[in-house]
């Protein structure tokens, strides 16, 4: 019987391609859109599974949000928002 098992995926632009990754269990893959990093890095995670010594990881799914820092115009020089 097949089961899906939802895990959190982060995506983020570097340069030309955007990273994808499942803090869950370490696992990152990328693409040359958003649409095909989460597709590539949902390959990967379901290539991870294959291993008969990977197990579904316990408890609940993190949470995944923001926090605002005040930093200084010198050091806000070069950083993407």
């Amino acid at each position: 019987m097949e089961q899906v098992l939802r895990l959190s995926a982060i995506v983020r632009k570097e340069e030309t391609l955007y990273s994808s990754w499942c803090p869950e269990i370490d696992v990152a893959s990328q693409g040359k859109s958003v649409e095909e990093a989460l597709a590539n890095l949902r390959e990967a995670i379901e290539l991870y599974f294959e291993d008969e010594d990977a197990k579904p990881p316990k408890g609940e799914l993190p949470l995944i949000t923001f926090v605002d820092v005040k930093i200084d115009d010198k050091t806000a020089t070069g950083i993407r928002a």
